[in-house]
């Protein structure tokens, strides 16, 4: 009769260690942004592109226009059940460059710095008058004449 109460609590213990560490929320990290000690390496104004990519790499994104400005970016996510991932810290760090490759300025920006800006919006504008198709059909119906029709 011992051996099954000992046996049964083992479970009970596993089967709650097991619930807790399933309602745990999981951390992961995406990108690179240089830290400040590591940022201290690099001197504005004498180091060059190449001392940068010497250091950290080339980025995965450079500026739109030209290549003048690198961005270093890097994120913490959250993961937690059911719930949908939350980005708890994003640091970006834009590095911008003379035309002679000279580094001119270097920047950081956090989550807190940012703004939710929309890059391509595939919604459907509603028409002004909120007229329907079958609106607009019988509304024509009037409107055309039989020469119209046959292109006469």
């Amino acid at each position: 009769m011992r051996k099954g109460w000992i046996a049964g609590k083992s479970v009970a213990a596993l089967g709650l260690a097991l619930w807790l560490t399933a309602c745990s929320s999981t951390y992961q990290n995406h990108g690179f942004a240089p830290s400040e000690l590591d940022l201290a390496q690099v001197t504005v104004g004498v180091d060059t592109r190449d001392t940068m990519a010497e250091l950290f790499g080339e980025p995965s994104i450079s500026g739109v226009v030209g290549d003048d400005t690198w961005f270093y970016v890097g994120s913490r996510w959250r993961h937690f059940a059911y719930r949908a991932p939350e980005v708890i810290d994003r640091q970006l760090v834009a590095v911008s460059f003379s035309e002679d490759g000279v580094i001119q300025n270097i920047e950081r920006f956090g989550l807190e710095d940012g703004r939710v800006v929309t890059l391509n919006r595939r919604v459907t504008e509603t028409n002004i008058a909120n007229v329907n198709l079958i609106t607009q059909i019988l509304n024509s119906v009037g409107n055309v004449t039989s020469d119209q029709l046959l292109g006469n």
